[in-house]
């Protein structure tokens, strides 16, 4: 007696979730992309209304304030890599 075996037709099937994975990819990438240094392509130029304050002779503990505006003229985005940081000088 011999079995007879009844092998199924294996049904191809388009891999349709890979495709829909790969098209989201390909619109975040593109989103990111566009977002990216957004500047048009100018160049930044800072500029500040005082380079040097001079308050003259000042006691210790006493707290002096004072007042930078800070500009960009250039014609692109101007940004910070690190912090902005203000350098006292003592005795000029």
């Amino acid at each position: 007696m011999s079995k007879k075996h009844k092998r199924q037709k294996q049904r191809k099937t388009f891999p349709w979730p890979l495709v829909f994975l790969g098209g989201i990819l390909l619109i975040v990438a593109a989103f990111f992309f566009a977002n990216q240094g957004g500047d048009g392509g100018g160049t930044p130029s800072i500029a500040v209304d005082q380079e040097k304050i001079d308050y003259g002779d000042v006691k210790f503990g006493v707290n002096k304030t004072f007042a930078i505006k800070v500009t960009n003229t250039g014609n692109g985005t101007l940004r910070f890599k690190e912090d902005p940081y203000i350098e006292v000088l003592e005795g000029c």
